[in-house]
């Protein structure tokens, strides 16, 4: 039903591939217009949009390694790094 569409980003010029897979997503959440802009110029405004991200530094409760994270942390909520957060959804997604 569909195929894969070359489009022209209107931010940066270059050619993108608007794939099938892509044009069946856009269809199913009711989009009715293409992407204007390639996916590295779509990312870089939503980044731009959204501004820098202050990230705070805490101490994992499960490993003691460092945690970055995008929240102020608090005394009485324990705070985990990247490996044991992902580690501990997958044993709660298992169980």
């Amino acid at each position: 039903m569909y195929e894969d569409k070359t489009l022209t980003c209107k931010e940066c010029g270059n050619e993108f591939v608007f794939t099938a897979g892509e044009q069946e997503f856009y269809a199913e959440k009711g989009f009715v217009n293409e992407p204007q802009r390639c996916k590295a110029c779509r990312d870089a405004r939503k980044n731009a949009l959204r501004g820098e991200r202050q990230l705070y530094t805490a101490v994992c409760a499960n490993c003691g390694g460092e945690a970055k994270i995008p929240f102020q942390p608090r005394d009485d909520r324990p705070v985990y790094c990247s490996e044991c957060f992902a580690k501990m959804k997958e044993e709660e997604e298992n169980a």
